[in-house]
C-alpha cells in the first residue's frame, strides 16, 4: 500500500482469523494497520500489530526505514490486536522511545508488567512531537472505544491517524464488493457504537483540522477528498444515532414457523406498500452483529417472538441487550408476539427498552395464540399501514 514519500505502511493482514474479539465473523480477513513516519531528522512507527504477526510486522519495519533505527513508537490504542508487539519492539530498537498518554501505560503495565519508564514520553490532548521539520500532534479520544485513546495529526501532510476510528472489517489485500460502508457499519456498531457522544466529540475536534489522508487502524488508508468527506459523514450520522436510510428491518424468532410466517407475511405487505426496503432477519441462524447493524442504520424496527418460559426466545432476549447496550434510540418500534395460552412477549420486550431514549411503540401490537388467523393478519396489516405512515 503506498502512502507517501513520508509515510510507509508497515501493516498485516490476517487470513487465518475466523472471529474478531471473539464474535464477529470475518469472511474476508482482517487488517491491523501500522505505519511508518519519516521525519526530517527522526522516525515514528504508529502502532503495533497482533501477536501472530510480530515478526513479519517488525520485518516491514525495518524495510521501510531502510536499515535505519526507529525513533518513536506512537502507540495509539492498547487492545491487543494493535499492542501485542511493544515489548518486541522495545527490544528490537533499545535506543527508541514509547509515545502515549498516561492511561496507556498503566494498561502497559497490566499487559507486560512494566511502563518503560526510563524510555518513555507522556503525552496529551494538544502536545506535539518533533521529528525534526515535521510535527506529530495528539488528539485525545478517550472511549472511542477506549479509555487510554488519542489519535494522531501528522501537520506536514494534514493526515490523521485515527485509531480505531474509521475502521472496518476485512483485509486490504482483499476486495470488498459491497465497498467501505456495509463492513465500516458492522464494525462501527458492534464495537464502537455505544459511544456515540465520545465520537461526537471527536468529530468536532476533527473539524478544526484540515484532513487529506484518515490512516486508521483496520481497513483501508482514505486518501481521496470525496472518500474522506462521505466517512465523516456517515460517523456523525451513526454516532448521533440518526436514520442512515428509509427502511425496516425485522427481526425475528420463530420455534415452529407460526411466528417466522407472520414477519414473512408483514414483509410482503409492507413491500407491497412500498417500503423501500425491509430486511428481514432469523435471530436464531443469521448473523445478528449484520442485523443489529440493520436495526441501527432504519429509523424503524419490528420485533417478532414466541412467548418462552414466561419471557421471551432467548436469542430475541440477547439480540435487544444488544441494542439497548449500543445505546439504540430515537427509532420506531413494532412488535409481534406469539403465545398459545398467555402471551406476554410484547410487555416483555416493552419493558427491556425502558430506560432508552426516544423509542415509540406502534399502537397496533400483534399478537398471534399458536398461528396465524383472520384476526391476527388483519393486526398484522393495521400494523403495516402504521409502518408506512
Amino acid at each position: 500500500m503506498t502512502i507517501s514519500d513520508n509515510i510507509k505502511y508497515v501493516g498485516v493482514n490476517d487470513h487465518d482469523i475466523d472471529l474478531f474479539e471473539g464474535q464477529y465473523v470475518v469472511p474476508r480477513g482482517m487488517a491491523y494497520n501500522s505505519y511508518v513516519v519519516l521525519g526530517g531528522e527522526k522516525s515514528a512507527v504508529m502502532d503495533t500489530v497482533d501477536a501472530r504477526f510480530g515478526d513479519e510486522w517488525l520485518t516491514n519495519v525495518k524495510a521501510a526505514l531502510g536499515g535505519k533505527a526507529p525513533d518513536y513508537l506512537v502507540v495509539q490504542h492498547m487492545e491487543p490486536d494493535h499492542s501485542a508487539n511493544i515489548a518486541a519492539f522495545m527490544d528490537a530498537f533499545p535506543q527508541a522511545k514509547v509515545v502515549s498518554s498516561a492511561p496507556a501505560f498503566r494498561m502497559m503495565k497490566n499487559f507486560f508488567g512494566k511502563e518503560w519508564e526510563d524510555r518513555r514520553v507522556v503525552v496529551k490532548e494538544g502536545d506535539t512531537l518533533d521529528l525534526g521539520g515535521r510535527s506529530l500532534a495528539f488528539v485525545a479520544a478517550p472511549m472511542v472505544h477506549w479509555p487510554e485513546v488519542i489519535m494522531t495529526y501528522d501537520v506536514s501532510e494534514k493526515a490523521l491517524f485515527s485509531a480505531d476510528g474509521f475502521g472496518k472489517f476485512g483485509a486490504n489485500d482483499v476486495e470488498d464488493p459491497e465497498g467501505w460502508d456495509c463492513e465500516a457499519r458492522r464494525y462501527y456498531f458492534g464495537i464502537v457504537g455505544k459511544y456515540g457522544p465520545q465520537v461526537q466529540a471527536v468529530l468536532k475536534k476533527a473539524a478544526g483540522l484540515q484532513i487529506e489522508k484518515i490512516l486508521p487502524l483496520h481497513g483501508p488508508v482514505l486518501l481521496k477528498p470525496e472518500e474522506i468527506a462521505h466517512v465523516v459523514k456517515q460517523y456523525d450520522t451513526w454516532s448521533s444515532y440518526g436514520v442512515e436510510s428509509e427502511g425496516i428491518c425485522i427481526a425475528y424468532t420463530s420455534v415452529y414457523g407460526h411466528t417466522k410466517a407472520a414477519a414473512l407475511k408483514l414483509s410482503e405487505l409492507l413491500k407491497a406498500k412500498g417500503c423501500p426496503k425491509v430486511a428481514v432477519a432469523d435471530l436464531a441462524r443469521d448473523d445478528m452483529p449484520e442485523t443489529v447493524e440493520d436495526a441501527f442504520r432504519y429509523g424503524k424496527l419490528v420485533l417478532a417472538t414466541t412467548t418462552y418460559n414466561t419471557d421471551i426466545f432467548p436469542f430475541m432476549r440477547t439480540f435487544i441487550e444488544h441494542l439497548v447496550e449500543r445505546n439504540y434510540q430515537n427509532r420506531t418500534i413494532g412488535l409481534i408476539e406469539n403465545g398459545s395460552w398467555a402471551p406476554m412477549a410484547a410487555k416483555v420486550m416493552k419493558g427491556l427498552f425502558e430506560k432508552s431514549k426516544g423509542i415509540a411503540f406502534c399502537e397496533n401490537t400483534v399478537t398471534i395464540t399458536s398461528a396465524l388467523n383472520a384476526a391476527s393478519e388483519a393486526k398484522l396489516a393495521a400494523l403495516a399501514d402504521e409502518l408506512m405512515k
